[in-house]
């Protein structure tokens, strides 16, 4: 067998896209390409899929069916081992359970998954010949990634709330429960056209019932009747979607994994938070992350035997461990660790990854900054450089700063921009144009000392000033001594933070003595001058400080700063003080400089070449309380269209976190979001930096910092105020998807269109009365369903759709808000 495996290996070619095989009398089957995303329960699937881009990261899938046999089960592991061993070792190796599929597995088949009965042992093949002489009913669940299960075709599998396909092979009908949400109703129609293009060649119609007003299609219920029957009876209540899982808080334990007396020894090794240098090359580590799921890492020099029993060990762990047996489990070699696993330590570096000078993140060191000047037209012609370099543009905007006092705003004098104390919180609101269109960026930094108060007011102004630019602004919050790149570049190197005090006018700060000030940039795109503890011990090689006393002012250059660097501290100096300054070369110190800094003591001297930041893979979730909890669900292998307008999305690209807000998100979710970046900050596996910055975006306003890390962005998907997700517009429907037969499109978008609304619409001046001041016939309970959507959205904030999900108390209390109770 193991030289018919050869063979098939022999033909599998490493090129961009997916391949997959079945196993059918324990033999790898090619499947074709047109049966891809249909999956047979009574078999094993093996799935390589090879990345499009530059690096062509490798992964191989194996797939087991809920009625799958044991021996085949085995044969598809010892193929993925061999298929892993022909591409070099370097893929990353999933199992996948049906029914529980990774979020990657489900990127692959962006239309969906199909179960379907039976196995090809039982004689059913993947594509079958007379593809129109079908009957079957396919029950659909899933708003971010649907699945269709082969159900029994009869009105007893139906319920309310999900979405079911009846397939005729020429027909394909589409019911949707009259309680499954718009995002269902569009996945279903997509999974419905994709069965209709790959499986039946375009030559299939589609119709669409929406399931709580039957009679307004006739035609295509009496076919339904016609195959299911008349039905008797209610229809089942339906059931809640799959809660996502979340193991961002889990406990993370690494096992060291050791065949050493013959017998497999599993030892615990340590927990969260992970170094990387606890895994050693010569061995074999499994990452249980609190049993969502368990990673197994083979070192280099790790023994073959120890390399090719990695798979079977991890489902041993799960069985000892008494997890589920659906547990995920990766396997990945040293240097081809996924992302996911990179995520869980505290601090990955690349092999071969070039040192860069003095990148400390300790406490009272700022991180240096990479030292690149930029051509603006550079950024706007690769998104991809402004997302990584973090800049908008080349920081030649309109700058307007205000100061929190007493609560509210006052405009700070431009003299002193750039200015910033500890014992203050700013307002920064920076204008630049990009396309011909005014574009903004509202920065919130708020200072150590500043109370919570003015942290709070700092806030409130923010959403203010955000609404009076129509809600155009990017906001930005920046914790003090976390200054991101682009807030530096905007100041031209007159960057001071002072530990304490306030700006205020009129306010006598305590004098502190000697004031000592670390200098860090090579240019005015990228220099800040930090107040640290005037003391011998804040003292660093690499910098430039600056002291100042009531008689001198002294300028210490580490033996470890450049030519550049002392420009810099020259400049910064003289912002500070108009004194003559006298230069103090590290080792070469007056005594007058250490009696000022209370004596000397030992200062950190080692002229390091630190590490760089650790290259991450960006990863974006989905924040949603649809399920009446707010849960983050992470979206694989992600694109534009995975920005799900009615939620707000997180993006994290290590270096800073993204929320972007869906236009339809509701006012919950967008709350809540914020303070779960927060929460998912504090409680990454990593022991990521709480200060990270939280930029929120809003739907349409994107910045290139947040559309560099998508692949090919289209910057006119949301114009017009069309969203190309909702199947509420005429039109919409089609632009999301061109193949789409006008005839079924246009019912589609007429039913969706014709809710039960109380014809004659009324503006919302008239429904703010007293219920004996109404309209004669006009029902007091129900006034909102009289506004036009606009009016409607106008007024509580959210589309109807949405309205109609939140519970009732919620829907009474907006309504007593908006003066219609």
């Amino acid at each position: 067998r193991m030289t018919e495996a050869q063979d098939v290996l022999k033909n599998i070619q490493r090129k961009p896209g997916l391949q997959i095989w079945t196993i059918s009398k324990m033999k790898m089957v090619p499947v074709p390409e047109q049966a891809h995303g249909n999956f047979f329960e009574g078999d094993c699937y093996i799935i390589l899929n090879v990345s499009n881009s530059t690096s062509q990261s490798t992964d191989i899938h194996y797939w087991i069916g809920n009625t799958s046999s044991q021996d085949e089960q085995g044969a598809a592991a010892i193929y993925v081992t061999q298929l892993d061993k022909y591409l070099g070792g370097s893929p990353v190796q999933y199992r996948e359970v049906q029914g529980c599929e990774s979020a990657k597995f489900k990127s692959y088949f962006k239309n969906g998954l199909i179960y379907k009965k039976g196995g090809a042992g039982s004689g059913f093949t993947h594509v079958e010949t007379n593809t129109f002489n079908i009957q079957r009913l396919l029950h659909v669940k899933g708003t971010k990634h649907v699945t269709a299960r082969e159900v029994e075709v009869s009105w007893s599998s139906f319920n309310l709330g999900d979405i079911f396909l009846l397939d005729l092979g020429k027909a394909i009908i589409q019911w949707n429960g009259p309680q499954s949400n718009r995002q269902e109703k569009l996945k279903a129609v997509l999974l419905a056209q994709d069965i209709r293009d790959r499986e039946r060649g375009g030559r299939a119609q589609i119709g669409v019932i929406e399931g709580g007003q039957e009679e307004a299609s006739p035609e295509l219920m009496k076919l339904m009747i016609s195959v299911l029957g008349q039905r008797t009876g209610h229809l089942k209540e339906s059931i809640p979607d799959d809660k996502p899982d979340q193991n961002q808080t889990s406990i993370i334990k690494l096992y060291h994994v050791s065949d050493a007396s013959g017998q497999l020894l599993v030892q615990e090794v340590a927990t969260s938070p992970l170094t990387q240098d606890l895994l050693s090359s010569s061995d074999c580590y499994i990452l249980d992350q609190g049993g969502s799921s368990v990673m197994v890492w083979k070192g280099k020099a790790a023994s073959d035997e120890e390399r090719s029993s990695a798979l079977s060990r991890a489902v041993g762990f799960i069985k000892a461990k008494n997890y589920p047996s659906n547990t995920k489990v990766e396997v990945m070699s040293e240097g081809g660790e996924s992302a996911m696993f990179k995520h869980l330590f505290k601090s990955w570096k690349e092999k071969g990854q070039t040192q860069g000078l003095g990148r400390t993140h300790s406490v009272g060191k700022i991180a240096k900054v990479d030292q690149v000047k930029f051509d603006v037209m550079e950024l706007h012609a690769q998104p991809k450089l402004a997302a990584q370099e973090r800049m908008v543009d080349d920081a030649s905007g309109h700058i307007q700063v205000w100061r929190i006092e007493n609560l509210e705003l006052k405009e700070v004098n431009p003299s002193t921009f750039g200015q910033f104390y500890g014992g203050d919180c700013y307002l920064v609101l920076y204008t630049y144009n990009r396309a011909n269109k005014q574009q903004y960026i509202l920065y919130m930094w708020q200072g150590r000392h500043a109370t919570q108060d003015e942290v709070t007011a700092c806030a409130y102004q923010a959403v203010n000033l955000d609404n009076k630019y129509n809600g155009a602004p990017t906001q930005v919050r920046v914790v003090m001594g976390k200054e991101p790149r682009h807030f530096l570049a905007i100041f031209k190197g007159r960057l001071i933070i002072f530990e304490g005090g306030t700006g205020r006018p009129g306010v006598v700060n305590p004098d502190p003595g000697a004031r000592l000030f670390q200098v860090r940039g090579t240019h005015e795109m990228n220099t800040k001058a930090t107040e640290v503890p005037g003391r011998a011990s804040s003292l660093n090689t690499n910098d430039v400080f600056l002291l100042k006393t009531h008689q001198n002012v002294f300028l210490w250059y580490g033996k470890g700063c450049s030519g550049d660097e002392r420009e810099m501290g020259k400049a910064v100096a003289d912002l500070l003080s108009e004194q003559d300054k006298q230069i103090v070369m590290e080792g070469q110190e007056p005594a007058a400089f250490w009696v000022a800094l209370g004596g000397k003591a030992p200062y950190a001297t080692d002229k390091r070449l630190e590490k760089e930041v650790a290259p991450h893979e960006p990863r974006l979730f989905e924040c949603s309380n649809q399920t009446g909890r707010f849960l983050m669900t992470e979206v694989a292998d992600f694109t534009q269209d995975d920005l799900d307008e009615d939620d707000v999305m997180l993006l994290d690209t290590w270096e800073e976190i993204f929320l972007w807000i869906g236009n339809s998100a509701n006012q919950y979710e967008t709350q809540e979001s914020y303070n779960s970046a927060v929460e998912y900050l504090k409680t990454h596996p990593a022991g990521r930096d709480p200060g990270t910055p939280i930029t929120t975006v809003k739907q349409g306003h994107e910045p290139p910092t947040f559309t560099g890390w998508f692949n090919a962005w289209d910057a006119h998907k949301w114009r017009g105020g069309g969203s190309y997700s909702a199947p509420g517009g005429p039109g919409n429907i089609k632009s999301h998807n061109q193949r789409m037969s006008s005839s079924i499109s246009n019912a589609y978008v007429d039913q969706s269109l014709s809710r039960a609304k109380p014809s004659g619409m009324l503006h919302s001046e008239q429904l703010v009365k007293t219920p004996n001041q109404l309209p004669q016939g006009l029902d007091p309970e129900k006034r909102e369903e009289y506004l036009t959507d606009a009016e409607f959205e106008n007024l509580f904030g959210c589309t109807r759709n949405n309205f109609q999900r939140l519970p009732k108390w919620r829907q009474n209390d907006l309504k007593k808000k908006a003066g219609l109770f």
